[in-house]
């Protein structure tokens, strides 16, 4: 499983809820208020889930006030581990296994370990694992933080059509392609199958002359888009059975994807070795030999695509994102 929040088997897959659901606010009305330096993001490179935020914390210049720890892809039944680390531990957490914050907040508890996840250093318990709302609550109630220039990710009078998009982007993309490739039976498969290439149809349609899915600067619902996308062809593709067509012959949503990976914030979150690894080592009933993809080739993904013709400014009236802090570079061999 990518992020520990889903239940297979001979059932229809289904995504479970968040469990923790605390909210990180301006005025800490759960008791977890907005304070830089007190709280770590942990990630995996490799899930969708996780790199909504690690786009967002970059957009919004968040490095230095919320730190990060990175997973590593490779799961085993003690959950995501810090093996990354030298001596296998975080080494501001102390932990080996993030299942040790979950526990920590809740010595009992025995559901999925998810990322992403926000946990709280001074106390090592973890605070959220919320990931429909951590993205949101980045962009409007960290405010004080955001860097000079931060763009309005969440713009209040927009907010109405960034929901209706990015409902439908989860139901049948974010998650269509994880029904689709964790079904167990053809009927649910071919159904999974339908509701993603139906949901792409419409995206390609409504991106054809507009740069971003809504108004004309980058939001929320095109960071929950790229996120999928940007897996499409070096997992979905092949591994969830969504082979109707690669993304990159759709001419307007390849060149939609590449716009965004070219742009600061997006593509310096990529760790396209992290992700293949991910999917095809651990989803190991999907892909019992282990076998890892050479492919697919990846140097498509910096060539030009002309999507500034369509207008729009990517980042409003602020100002794109510095060069990602050094030890958070993705290794030049893991990306185009």
């Amino acid at each position: 499983m990518t992020d520990g929040n889903t239940e297979y088997g001979r059932k229809a897959f289904k995504r479970a809820p968040s469990h923790f659901t605390d909210r990180i606010t301006a005025a800490g009305e759960d008791g977890w208020p907005v304070e830089a330096g007190r709280y770590r993001l942990v990630v995996s490179r490799a899930c969708p889930w996780a790199s909504r935020a690690l786009v967002s914390r970059r957009l919004l210049g968040l490095e230095a006030a919320l730190p990060l720890a990175v997973a590593d892809p490779i799961q085993d039944d003690r959950s995501w581990r810090f093996t990354l680390d030298p001596e296998g531990r975080d080494p501001v957490l102390g932990i080996r296994f993030l299942s040790e914050a979950y526990h920590a907040r809740e010595p009992e508890y025995t559901g999925g370990v998810s990322v992403p996840a926000v946990v709280d250093v001074p106390s090592g318990r973890l605070v959220t694992n919320d990931y429909q709302r951590i993205t949101l609550d980045l962009a409007t109630e960290w405010t004080a933080l955001h860097r000079p220039g931060a763009p309005d990710l969440y713009p209040e009078p927009l907010r109405e059509e960034i929901d209706a998009v990015m409902d439908g982007v989860y139901r049948d993309v974010n998650n269509g392609v994880y029904r689709a490739g964790f079904a167990t039976r053809q009927g649910e498969y071919e159904t999974a199958y339908a509701d993603v290439f139906r949901r792409l149809d419409l995206l390609s349609e409504r991106l054809r002359d507009r740069r971003y899915l809504v108004g004309d600067t980058l939001t929320e619902a095109d960071i929950r888009l790229f996120t999928t996308l940007v897996r499409f062809d070096a997992v979905y593709h092949n591994h969830f059975k969504c082979n109707r067509s690669k993304l990159a012959e759709d001419p307007v949503l390849w060149a939609y994807v590449r716009d965004l990976y070219q742009t600061p914030g997006f593509g310096d979150t990529v760790d396209f070795d992290h992700i293949k690894r991910h999917y095809y080592l651990v989803h190991t009933g999907i892909n019992p030999t282990g076998i890892l993809p050479a492919g697919p080739d990846l140097s498509g993904w910096t060539t030009p695509h002309h999507r500034e013709q369509l207008g729009g400014r990517p980042f409003g009236d602020g100002t794109p994102p510095g060069p990602p802090p050094a030890e958070e570079r993705i290794p030049s061999d893991h990306h185009p």
